[in-house]
């Protein structure tokens, strides 16, 4: 069995169970988070998110807020999450080899099955474990998962350094017509504007949240491009955003915007942190 063992426990977020446990129940409880821990309650039927990935002690209160808002679903059968490649290490657009994802918080089983019809529905797509070995983006995911959502859920970790609008929206439309009749959730992982001061990167920030909390994802690339916006999971962005469509989702809130400044208190120059959810 394949087994892909923690890239970046004890740098982005604690080796060590208990302390991880501690480090995500107090993001849920930071200023920066929901205030509460889940099980929670949402207003509607939540079937994707869009999380930061920065270490937890940046961006994990405002990531909870996502996985508060995702707890709502009692019963979930798969998690598919998107994010950046970070490094260009393997395929373009990668799901794993390996048939288990490790974190300190135990194992999780990979959905075999549906990483085999993505690659039977699109051509786009390979098996491939170099392109997730170093990368942090979907990784740091997966412990929230672990402490948010009740066991028995398998995941579908996708790697994406092709991010182009035409790749972007044939993988969301695959993942949509895969995904219809299951119970399921989809992550994009992403970080919004990066380095530069808070008050330029939440400007720029909000003319691209505004094209996503209306779907729009034409929109989406063209102010990234307009305004040089450089939030690093764009095409994982589009691509959930097209399933969550195909899937029924009508409706995106934007549930907390920040940046590192509300964290270390330099606002001079500053990551943009953004947790939106789609929904019914």
């Amino acid at each position: 069995m394949r087994i892909r063992r923690p890239a970046v426990a004890g740098q982005f977020y604690s080796s060590n169970p208990e302390e991880l446990r501690t480090e995500i129940r107090d993001s849920f409880l930071s200023p920066q988070g929901p205030g509460r821990l889940p099980p929670g309650e949402f207003e509607g039927q939540a079937f994707a998110t869009i999380n930061p990935h920065a270490g937890y002690m940046y961006s994990g209160g405002f990531a909870s807020n996502s996985f508060y808002a995702l707890s709502s679903r009692r019963s979930i059968d798969v998690v598919v999450i998107l994010g950046p490649n970070h490094y260009g290490l393997g395929s373009g657009v990668a799901a794993p080899q390996s048939e288990v994802w490790e974190t300190p918080l135990g194992k999780v089983d990979v959905d075999v099955q549906l990483a085999r019809q993505l690659l039977l529905s699109t051509k786009l797509v390979d098996l491939d474990d170099a392109a997730h070995w170093r990368e942090h983006s979907v990784e740091v995911q997966v412990p929230f998962l672990q402490f948010s959502l009740r066991s028995g859920f398998k995941v579908l970790p996708i790697s994406m350094a092709m991010q182009d609008m035409e790749t972007a929206v044939e993988v969301g439309d695959s993942l949509g017509r895969l995904l219809s009749g299951r119970d399921s959730l989809l992550i994009a992982s992403s970080d919004f504007t990066h380095y530069e001061p808070a008050s330029e990167a939440k400007k720029k920030d909000e003319a691209a949240l505004k094209d996503i909390l209306s779907f729009d994802v034409t929109g989406l690339y063209r102010t990234i491009e307009r305004l040089g916006v450089t939030m690093c999971g764009y095409g994982p962005v589009a691509a959930v955003l097209t399933a969550a469509k195909h899937l029924g989702a009508d409706k995106a809130k934007l549930l907390k915007y920040g940046s590192s400044g509300d964290v270390t208190g330099d606002f001079s120059s500053v990551v943009g942190y953004a947790s939106v959810v789609l929904y019914r």
